[in-house]
């Protein structure tokens, strides 16, 4: 028996040092953010700068190896554990005013924060890795006094608490008193199945022996706190005081109190039961029995506890933790499956596209204009049924980097990603059909199209094969011979099919291919995007535009290093030439139409102003695609059983769409979005508005129109022109 239970140690010991030789937590991901860049000019109170710095790791604790803070009248000093180096940032009236190196008092234009500490993420697990000098006093004392009061004397065994359960049991006639160390719930926890035999006893108690023997007190309590089960968000479980403190509190943990920390003790019982999101009442019983353990065990004077026992929960919001970068991560670990397929479990550091400000941004945007959404089903006595849902994906239109993604108006309600989901865009597929009728002055065809070619906008039957098409323009109005650029504008649907029909529905699917929409199909309703696309998949469409013609292909990842520090992925641009740049700018300048005069105008009312072309889309969602030079953004609103949400796009999504870019206009770099650049081949000329003709001298309304070099009109508008001599004859 002897010589069974030694060989069965050496085993169990074998596998234990294998464990931490890798580091107890070697399977966790730790998932950062994009590095964040503040400049000045910034909107960036002090406050909000402290939140950033403590969210990427940053203390006021100089010894702090992942950075310090010091906050000073009107500016704070930052010594980053990167290269950033050290600076100082300057505030006045809630911006940044300047950014100055130390030493030296160099003036910055910006600076680069190190990444911030989204998540550690280990198979449906979160958790937030903190070091032992980083668990508050506080917190030590509540788990010890409630779970291994002798925790610091005993070598991974208390037989007083042995002898004491086993008395209490007998006197009882039953098992309720528990005696496990909190070295025997570590070994429980991280090596063993959770199914309850005396097999599973006798390892755990061999595997107890071997961390005393090799691990001391404060590493067996760093790991223990890193492991602990304290409920569940979503699909993920919590575990470890770190994500737990984040979660319930939105801190980090070296800020939470006393009456917080022995909240968090009293969790390690019964997670579940003492949710304090769900169960107050419980969770306050709870933490008070923990305050009273430490007040007997001496770790509490009595006006500390008292104190601490008349503390309010002071919970963080609920939406804190089920923020919708969950969305995001969830569709950065099907990349990385995908990506790295059976190597993905060697990586350790995942560096991901995410900017944590417009996250934050997209999610105040959603969460403000769902409520609008709401108020408007609500005067129309449309509100029965489940709430409509909502997809937000921003971009980095050059680079395919996604910086803020909204999957859903709440991750714990719905996993579902509709970002992912596909739906029919409606009007918002129409720049393709111009681009496709711009393109025919490079590819030739039976007519060539620009910007002031006319189109007809009249009720028209289209007929396609043995099926005939009648489309009606939105609100039941026809506006006869139209330009190309009114028709998109306005989101003219007849003279959109009018148009597809004469340059090809062939033509459209091509290009709408090579922009990365692969189920369209050439018929007449394509031209009004009958066919399904997810809101990722038009984002990625929506490139061609921003991006001189050229697709990018969406992703969540910048890079991958694993635990050797070796680099598994150094993400790169996917890219393909999807149409020329001259067709995708005179694209571009006619979807300036729309924010200018067209469905989208209403952006600019909202306080947004940078340089920016969209589109809307109604189908029986709503939708709004747009962009500036330094970011795209797609939002989408409908039902999830596929009822007609009665709201058009301009007013379900675009007030979305403004709103988040207007906060986006707050933040470096996307602040300095700048007029979008003409490519050579691309010339102007003054034309009528009303004929599509040069502008004569007599012409009522006349425009600046671009074309490609060749296209231009040549003749003079002989409406206008002819009224003219007309007049002169008749004096």
């Amino acid at each position: 028996m002897c010589i069974v239970l030694i060989g069965q140690y050496l085993r169990l010991a074998r596998l234990t040092d294998r464990r931490l030789a890798d580091g107890p937590f070697s399977m966790a991901h730790e998932i950062l953010s994009a590095p964040e860049t503040i400049a000045a000019g910034d909107s960036l109170a002090p406050a909000d700068l402290v939140s950033k710095l403590e969210a990427a790791g940053y203390t006021r604790n100089p010894a702090n190896p992942s950075g310090s803070f010091a906050v000073e009248p009107n500016a704070i000093r930052i010594s980053a554990a990167s290269t950033s180096g050290a600076v100082q940032v300057h505030f006045a009236a809630g911006r940044i005013s300047g950014i100055t190196s130390l030493p030296g008092n160099a003036a910055l234009a910006d600076y680069r924060l190190d990444s911030e500490l989204l998540t550690d993420l280990s198979a449906n697990e979160k958790r937030r890795l903190v070091h032992y000098n980083e668990i508050p006093q506080s917190l030590i004392h509540a788990v010890t006094s409630t779970e291994d009061k002798h925790f610091f004397e005993h070598g991974g065994f208390d037989y007083r608490r042995v002898v004491k359960a086993a008395m209490v049991d007998f006197r009882d006639g039953r098992k309720q008193q528990g005696a496990s160390t909190i070295t025997m719930q570590l070994a429980r926890a991280m090596w063993l199945h959770p199914q309850k035999s005396w097999r599973r006893k006798a390892q755990e108690i061999l595997i107890t022996l071997h961390l005393e023997h090799v691990l001391n007190k404060q590493q067996i309590f760093e790991d223990y706190a890193n492991e602990i089960y304290l409920g569940r968000r979503g699909p993920y479980s919590i575990n470890g005081f770190g994500e737990a403190a984040r979660v319930y509190f939105g801190k980090e943990l070296w800020q939470i109190d006393t009456s917080q920390a022995a909240l968090l003790a009293g969790l390690i019982q019964r997670p579940s039961y003492y949710n304090p999101f769900r169960y107050p009442d419980r969770a306050i019983t709870r933490r008070n029995l923990v305050l009273t353990l430490m007040k007997r065990n001496r770790e509490l004077s009595e006006p500390d506890y008292q104190a601490a026992v008349a503390a309010p929960l002071k919970l963080a919001a609920q939406t804190a933790d089920d923020s919708e970068e969950s969305y995001f991560l969830s569709m950065m670990n099907d990349e990385l499956q995908t990506d790295l397929g059976e190597a993905a479990g060697q990586s350790r550091t995942i560096v991901t596209t995410l900017d944590p400000g417009l996250q934050r941004a997209a999610e105040l945007a959603v969460r403000s204009g769902m409520e609008n959404v709401d108020r408007q089903l609500r005067a129309k006595g449309e509100n029965h049924g489940a709430p409509p849902q909502v997809a937000l994906v921003a971009l980095d239109p050059h680079t395919g980097e996604i910086k803020a993604l909204v999957g859903g108006r709440n991750f714990t309600d719905s996993q579902l990603n509709h970002a992912l989901a596909s739906r029919q865009p409606g009007s918002a597929f129409k720049p393709l059909v111009y681009a496709a009728a711009i393109d025919t002055a490079l590819g030739g065809g039976a007519r060539t199209f620009t910007p002031a070619s006319l189109v007809s906008d009249e009720a028209t039957t289209f007929t396609f094969g043995d099926e005939t098409y009648q489309p009606k323009d939105y609100h039941g109005d026809y506006q006869g011979d139209v330009t190309l650029r009114t028709a998109l504008a306005e989101s003219l649907n007849v003279a959109a099919v009018s148009l597809a029909q004469q340059v090809g529905y062939d033509r459209i699917v091509r290009l709408a291919r090579l922009a990365g929409l692969n189920g369209v199909k050439a018929t007449p309703s394509l031209a009004l995007g009958s066919y399904e696309v997810t809101p990722l998949d038009l984002a990625g469409a929506y490139t061609v535009f921003a991006n001189h013609g050229v697709w990018v292909k969406p992703t969540t990842i910048e890079s991958v290093r694993a635990a050797d520090g070796s680099t598994l992925i150094d993400q790169q641009p996917v890219t393909r030439q999807a149409m020329d740049p001259r067709v995708a700018y005179i694209t571009l300048n006619m979807m300036q139409e729309v924010l200018r005069s067209g469905t989208g105008a209403t952006a600019r009312s909202q306080g947004f102003w940078l340089p920016a072309a969209g589109k809307t889309g109604t189908s029986r969602d709503g939708w709004f695609a747009g962009f500036t030079s330094q970011l795209l953004c797609v939002v989408w609103v409908g039902f999830d059983d596929d009822r007609d949400l009665k709201l058009e796009g301009a007013r379900s999504a675009l007030p979305i769409w403004a709103d988040f870019m207007r906060q986006a206009a707050q933040i470096s770099p996307y602040r300095s979005a700048h007029d979008f650049r003409v490519p050579s081949g691309v010339v102007s000329a003054q034309i009528c508005s009303d004929t599509g003709e040069l502008a004569s001298p007599l012409c009522p309304n006349t425009r600046n129109e671009v074309f490609i070099a060749g296209t231009e009109p040549t003749t003079v508008c002989h409406e206008h022109a002819n009224l003219g001599a007309d007049a002169n004859g008749g004096q």
